[in-house]
């Protein structure tokens, strides 16, 4: 099945967003039959998807898996080199990118669905400049004493964050994604019918030198924000963003809050601007809704895996809209 463009938009088509929980389950200990056993699971959930009639290609989280990566290198740090943030978020999307293409490939042969599936390592450039850079709050890696932090922060410079009963954390900038370096290939291998995996993690961070050449930058990309980015490279009509709750919520920190089932974009930023979603994890999900839908998107969905089935006939989840389309 081949894109039908209509007024740029790729019709009956979806940019699914999978969550850490798509890979990763809470208290699953992270081992390869345990993440093959999720991504199935997700796999099976997608071709049922493509058998409605839908073009989809496929973006993931990583955090769990990048974290576990840099945490491999400070054990073996004695013995091997340690590699920077921006070539083990390369190695995640390797990984989990080989994870979903064979359990895609798997399900779509038992289904008798001959579609090509693929993925690309994608770097996102980011501005070098964002104010990300001077605060950086995204935490990741392994947890330190108080002791070893303050010998990282005065060897390496790092920044780090104490986590309350934790220890401490390294953090890292998370800047906005300004383009996919691989956007073009990437739309004409979904053009042509193939189903591909990109932009895992937000992409590998890569800035321009002064000679305009590319380089990883040691940060973290929001996912969804790049799940934005290239859902609206790609010109599909949906943006699917899969999570570990059914809905957003308004007063989510509250016992009495409430899920929000269709809101138009003027609503979904006053919400925004009144605070009611988490900063780092249900906050960037209604940020991408809203660029999505203005970008000229007909919808953006977030909801769980188990309810992306009901979401998509608009019977679950939290569905944004353009403010005319809200009923």
């Amino acid at each position: 099945m081949k894109a039908c463009r209509e007024g740029g938009r790729v019709v009956k088509s979806m940019m699914v967003a999978l969550g850490g929980n798509a890979i990763l389950r809470y208290k699953d200990r992270g081992t390869a039959e345990e993440q093959l056993r999720n991504v199935r699971r997700t796999a099976a959930t997608l071709v049922d998807m493509v058998k409605e009639g839908r073009m989809i290609a496929v973006t993931h989280g990583n955090g769990p898996q990048v974290g576990d990566i840099i945490l491999k290198n400070e054990l073996a740090k004695g013995r091997l080199p340690m590699m920077p943030v921006d070539i083990c978020g390369a190695e995640s999307q390797g990984m989990i990118g080989y994870m979903l293409q064979q359990s895609l490939r798997n399900e779509l042969e038992d289904k008798d669905m001959d579609i090509p599936v693929a993925t690309v390592i994608t770097q996102t450039v980011v501005n070098p400049n964002d104010p990300s850079f001077e605060r950086p709050e995204k935490p990741i890696g392994p947890y330190y004493t108080k002791e070893e932090a303050e010998q990282i922060i005065a060897e390496k410079g790092w920044s780090m964050m104490e986590e309350p009963g934790r220890g401490h954390r390294r953090v890292l900038p998370s800047p906005r994604p300004l383009d996919i370096i691989e956007s073009d290939i990437i739309r004409k291998m979904f053009d042509s019918g193939t189903i591909v995996i990109a932009g895992g993690g937000g992409g590998v961070p890569v800035v321009r030198d002064i000679d305009g050449r590319l380089k990883g930058i040691e940060a973290v990309v929001d996912k969804d924000h790049t799940a934005e980015l290239l859902a609206t490279c790609l010109g599909v009509d949906t943006l699917l963003i899969l999570t570990d709750v059914d809905n957003a919520y308004v007063d989510h920190e509250r016992p009495g809050r409430r899920p929000i089932g269709k809101i138009g974009t003027r609503e979904a930023r006053k919400l925004l601007s009144e605070g009611h979603f988490g900063k780092g994890s249900m906050r960037p999900k209604v940020e991408a809704a809203i660029d999505f839908v203005e970008a000229g998107g007909r919808l953006c969905i977030i909801t769980s895996p188990e309810r992306a089935r009901d979401a998509l006939r608009g019977e679950a989840g939290t569905i944004v809209l353009n403010d005319v389309d809200v009923r």
